[in-house]
Formats: structure tokens, C-alpha cells, sequence
């Protein structure tokens, strides 16, 4: 698993009018190719009277699997540069699909290639960017009299709680970086005089948005 990687928090379509014609990207999170292959059929459906469905995605921690389409508009002015925004972006797992129904004006090889790179983008800020950075889970289980202190500090700090369950004590879920486990440790400690239990769970992705 990547310790930290960026893709996008979800779906996102932005429209675009470009000399007449109109440029509808749609885009999507996908983490295997059957996903974004039925990401790319669902536009396709749904705009079956289009010029154009052109589409490209990236797949996998290393993207092993990279495809583009061109759906017959000139070779390479569509589908690659598509995938090329999404590489510049350094995005992974990402698909997208730009729509074009064509208004009467042709644009050229450069500037079909402006077009559908400029598509992906405005797709791109509709959807949103996330970094997702690989985190350690770590349960606090505590007393209730020291729910707010406990709860006040962590939330002034820099480990994000994650989840509180309210049982007979209080179980506070909290992510942590790998490498900040012992001082978080030792801080927790200190802050409660030792009466918290620490628990040590599993590695989750923890995602904020970013603006790349």
C-alpha cells in the first residue's frame, strides 16, 4: 500500500462550449478496470446520440493499467491528452470521459487537444482532488471524566479523531502517522497520568482535499 497518493473524492462533471460545441466531462474514482470500463459505458448510454465519448483512466498503485480513447476524433487529439492531465496531476485511480457533440466549427488537431485537456481539468475542480495518506488507527479507551479534556486536546492537535463510541468508558478512535506513534503514545499518556488504555488497530486511508 502507498503511504500517501492523490485521486479524486468522487464523481464531477463540468460542461464546457468551445466554438460551438459542447464538451461534457464526467469523472469518477476507480480502482479496478471493470469499474471505470462501466464508469465509460454508463456516459456512453446516456449520451449515445453524441459525436464523441472519449475517454481515458488511470488504475493501480504504480498505474499498471492506463488507457485512452479517441472514439474517433483525429489520433491523439483526445483520449491521451485526457490521460496526460491526469498524469501531470499525478492522480491515480481516476477515470474520465469527455462528451463532445460538435457544433459545425472544426478546431484543429491543437485545438481539439486544448479542448478535451481543458474539459478534464474543469472535470477535475468539479470532483475535487483528495491526498490519501496511509494512517495507524490507534483506540483510546478512557473514563468519562476525562472525555473533554481528552477530546478538547485532540481536536486542537494534529491526530484527527477518527470516531467515539460511547460505551461503558469511552473508546476514542484516532489516526496516526506511522512514524508518530511513540510520541503520540507518550503525549496521550502524559495528558490522561496514565489512565488510558491504548490500542494499537489497523492502517486506514485518511483523505482531505487538496488543491494541485
Amino acid at each position: 500500500m502507498l503511504p500517501m497518493y492523490y485521486t479524486v473524492k468522487g464523481y464531477g462533471e463540468a460542461e464546457l462550449v468551445i466554438e460551438k460545441s459542447r464538451f461534457i466531462c464526467y469523472v469518477n474514482r476507480a480502482t479496478t478496470e471493470e469499474e471505470a470500463t462501466q464508469f465509460i459505458q454508463t456516459i456512453k448510454k446516456k449520451h449515445w446520440d453524441a459525436t464523441h465519448n472519449c475517454s481515458a483512466y488511470l488504475i493501480g498503485e504504480h498505474d499498471q493499467i492506463q488507457k485512452a480513447n479517441d472514439d474517433g476524433e483525429p489520433s491523439g487529439t483526445a483520449g491521451v491528452p485526457m490521460l496526460d492531465v491526469l498524469k501531470k496531476k499525478g492522480l491515480k485511480d481516476t477515470v474520465v470521459v469527455v462528451t463532445r457533440y460538435f457544433g459545425g466549427i472544426k478546431l484543429g488537431a491543437g485545438g481539439l487537444v486544448r479542448a478535451y485537456s481543458k474539459a478534464v481539468s474543469e472535470g477535475l475542480k468539479a470532483a475535487k482532488i483528495v491526498e490519501r495518506r496511509l494512517m495507524r488507527v490507534m483506540r483510546l479507551t478512557i473514563d468519562y471524566p476525562w472525555l473533554g479534556k481528552v477530546e478538547n486536546e485532540l481536536r486542537a492537535s494534529v491526530y484527527p479523531i477518527k470516531a467515539i463510541h460511547y460505551l461503558d468508558r469511552v473508546e476514542i478512535d484516532v489516526f496516526v502517522e506511522e512514524a508518530a506513534k511513540q510520541p503520540f503514545i507518550d503525549w496521550i499518556t502524559d495528558l490522561t497520568n496514565g489512565r488510558v488504555e491504548i490500542v494499537e488497530r489497523a492502517t486506514e486511508y485518511l483523505e482531505n482535499e487538496v488543491t494541485l
